[in-house]
């Protein structure tokens, strides 16, 4: 894949894939009303169809792993309309077989966009899956909040596990944005100058990382009060946190593709 219509499917990817993961892998299906599994399955399925159109337009002919990319964020989509589907029609059974199968396709849709990087594989991998918790971890942090007011009986912790998962997602994130080195690197023009201007774009990365970390830090000092006002003032600090995390991602991103 290549342009910043790559770098827009890796991202948008990532982040299908981090909340997924988040809104499988965890209890939250013991936790909250099937309510907020459609909500977010609606919306992923919006964000994984985003993420298809832009792998196909990035894609390069006769590169297998853009290829492999475009078909298998489509197979992500269809999974993840699938369950959103059977949501809406409370089969809420088979919804959950489909909503873990969905997290294996959006794994192996990570898989395939790490072989289009211009690192080593390993490296490509661990920046892909970091970047999937680092995004999934405050998208799904901000829904969680927005729940709440709908959901006035919830316990805090559903918000509290969401908080720490941030702060550790943001640690494997600042370690993967090193990982990736400094150095200047061929990058597309169609981004802006101050993405592509030599190795400015992994310290414009790092800062984002640094200010969504102090973002995390904010939440977690805001949910130690016990009025329902707490949830509210954390749920826009989520806002932000949703702003700088795809700062930096789109920043150190436009360094994962070949120039």
């Amino acid at each position: 894949m290549r342009g910043s219509a790559g770098v827009m499917a890796l991202v948008l990817a990532e982040t299908v894939a981090g909340s997924l993961g988040f809104l499988w892998c965890t209890p939250l299906w013991g936790e909250v009303k099937r309510g907020y599994f459609t909500l977010s399955g609606v919306l992923l399925s919006v964000v994984a169809f985003a993420a298809w159109r832009a792998a196909a337009a990035g894609a390069i002919a006769g590169d297998d792993a853009g290829t492999w990319s475009v078909r298998l964020t489509l197979a992500c989509m269809v999974v993840t309309l699938a369950w959103t589907g059977l949501q809406l029609l409370k089969a809420n059974a088979a919804a959950r077989v489909l909503g873990l199968l969905s997290v294996s396709v959006s794994i192996a849709v990570l898989v395939a966009m790490a072989g289009t990087g211009r690192q080593a594989p390993a490296l490509a991998q661990l920046e892909l899956l970091a970047g999937a918790a680092f995004l999934g971890s405050v998208l799904d942090g901000l829904l969680l909040g927005h729940w709440y007011l709908t959901d006035r009986g919830l316990s805090r912790t559903p918000i509290n596990r969401a908080t720490l998962i941030m702060l550790m997602a943001v640690t494997a994130e600042a370690v993967a944005v090193i990982a990736g080195g400094f150095g200047g690197v061929g990058s597309s023009e169609a981004f802006n100058p101050l993405l592509t201007a030599g190795a400015l774009a992994p310290w414009i990365a790092l800062g984002m990382v640094g200010t969504t970390a102090l973002v995390a830090v904010m939440v977690k000092a805001t949910l130690r009060g016990e009025r329902a006002s707490a949830v509210q003032s954390a749920t826009g600090f989520f806002y932000l946190s949703v702003v700088t995390a795809f700062t930096a991602e789109v920043a150190v991103k436009v360094r994962f593709l070949p120039g």
